[in-house]
């Protein structure tokens, strides 16, 4: 495993594939991760510092915790006050600001918030408290939601009559069209999720070389990944081509997961999302389908927040759409740090202003 691991950091490796990049890059280029891992390991290993300086990497909505909007966690703070609700989520969501407090605060003022390291342990929580609502906040992408669909289907097995969700999940596909469609930057070639595509494969992403030519390449997370598919990116430039192709062949089949993928049809359906800094989205979401409503916390509760607002200056938004990056924020590093988050982007340990502020612009 260590020889394994090793292979990918092979410096005589990463100078080829530098040099190679370097010999095809020849006027300023766009790319764009739309993932948190490739995001924070591209400031990690320091690539935007060894790529030529006409190639820019732009961070695109790739944290599911940054993209999820101000109104959904409040929701889920108007839900954990109720009397005698147990609200679950990942910890990566309890820092999250929403537009008045965050889950953390209303957890401190005594709401039964509690973090779980997977939805099966929320499942767990609701059959050992069978006379508790135990309400489970499922954030995440593709990559997240055939494990919650596995939960559900846990709870419907074991009768559970106090389990529910509220299901803010997102789908990166979508995403990825509305950055094509708003043109506010310019997108010469997209590196595609490797764990997203681990689940939907290669054909969910077609329509992009098909419909705006844009290429794309799935890939890995280690640098020579990363490395490789900037410069399997540039070929496809370079040729006056665009498809989809995938780097990361030891965890990626052109089709997908099957089995993961008829999970997630079977409990969920498409719907339209609401995404920080992208708007409304159409099919860019997942809600429970009809034969699943009795888990829906939002049918089960009245679940009334007050109106959203968003926090005075903070530019998360711009930030998500490679409009902006961290250090044009006027509160990045000032008012805004990990440990007094302004700003999902910085909460996450995907986000981009957290990686911009452990790592610097590297």
């Amino acid at each position: 495993m260590v020889r394994y691991v090793q292979e990918f950091h092979n410096a005589a490796a990463a100078r080829g594939l530098l040099a190679a990049i370097e010999r095809i890059t020849s006027r300023p280029l766009n790319l764009m991760e739309v993932c948190g891992t490739h995001t924070v390991a591209i400031f990690r290993h320091g690539i935007r510092q060894l790529l030529p300086p006409p190639l820019s990497m732009l961070s695109g909505p790739g944290c599911p915790v940054c993209v999820t909007t101000n109104a959904d966690i409040d929701k889920a703070i108007a839900l954990a006050e109720q009397p005698g609700v147990t609200l679950t989520t990942f910890g990566d969501m309890m820092k999250v600001p929403g537009s008045r407090q965050s889950l953390q605060q209303v957890k401190a003022d005594g709401s039964d918030v509690r973090v779980v390291y997977s939805p099966r342990d929320a499942v767990c929580l609701a059959r050992d408290n069978p006379r508790r609502p135990v309400v489970f906040l499922a954030v995440g992408f593709e990559t997240t939601a055939p494990t919650i669909a596995a939960a559900l289907l846990e709870a419907e097995a074991l009768g559970l009559k106090n389990f529910y969700l509220i299901s803010v999940h997102k789908l990166i596909p979508p995403a990825m069209r509305a950055l094509l469609d708003a043109r506010e930057v310019r997108i010469d070639g997209f590196i595609c999720p490797g764990h997203v595509s681990v689940v939907i494969g290669s054909q969910p992403y077609q329509f992009i070389p098909q419909q705006y030519g844009v290429p794309c390449v799935i890939t890995g997370f280690e640098p020579l990944d990363i490395l490789q598919g900037i410069e399997m990116l540039l070929r496809q430039i370079a040729e006056g081509r665009a498809g989809v192709e995938i780097q990361y062949r030891r965890g990626v089949r052109p089709e997908g997961n099957p089995l993961a993928r008829e999970l997630v049809s079977r409990v969920f359906e498409t719907s339209d999302a609401h995404w920080r800094g992208l708007g409304c989205i159409p099919g860019s979401g997942l809600k429970l389908r009809p034969e699943y409503k009795r888990f829906d916390a939002e049918e089960a509760f009245a679940i009334n927040p007050p109106p959203a607002k968003e926090h005075k200056g903070c530019l998360c938004g711009d930030i998500l759409r490679g409009v902006k990056t961290p250090p044009e924020c006027p509160l990045f590093a000032k008012t805004c740090t990990p440990e007094r988050p302004v700003g999902p982007c910085m909460v996450s340990s995907e986000g981009t202003c957290a990686g911009w502020y452990q790592y610097g612009s590297s």
